[in-house]
C-alpha cells in the first residue's frame, strides 16, 4: 500500500492506494500517529484508491477517530469505492464517522 499524505490548510490528508489489511495497517498508524504527534487535529482519508479494507484497516481508523477526539480534533472519510463503503455501513462506522463522496466535500465539513 502506498499512503500519500498532503496538508491543505489545516487539514492533514492521507490518500490510500492499495489493500489497508493487517499487513499494511501497521504503517498506516504509524502515519498517523506522526501526523497526530506534530499536531495534526482535523484529518482525511481518502480511499478513492483503495482496493481492500480489513478489520485491522477498521481498528486503525476507529483508533484514529478517539485520538482526535480526545484532541477536539475531527477525522472525515471521502471517495469510497460501494464495497469498500459497504464494510464500513455493516460495522456501524458510517453511523459516528462522516463519511462524503469527494474530497472537496470532505474540505467542507471543517
Amino acid at each position: 500500500m502506498r499512503i500519500k499524505e498532503e496538508k491543505q490548510n489545516e487539514v492533514h490528508i492521507f490518500k490510500l492506494d492499495g489493500r489497508l489489511d493487517s499487513n499494511t495497517s501497521p504503517t498506516f498508524e504509524e502515519s498517523i500517529a506522526a501526523a497526530i504527534a506534530k499536531g495534526a487535529k482535523q484529518m482525511i482519508i481518502d480511499f478513492e484508491n483503495l482496493e481492500y479494507l480489513s478489520s485491522a484497516g477498521l481498528r486503525v481508523i476507529l483508533k484514529t477517530t478517539k485520538d482526535l477526539k480526545r484532541l477536539e480534533g475531527k477525522l472525515v472519510l471521502c471517495s469510497m469505492a460501494d464495497y469498500v463503503k459497504e464494510v464500513f455501513e455493516i460495522s456501524g462506522f458510517d453511523s459516528f464517522l462522516p463519511i462524503t463522496a469527494s474530497r472537496d466535500d470532505a474540505l467542507k465539513k471543517f
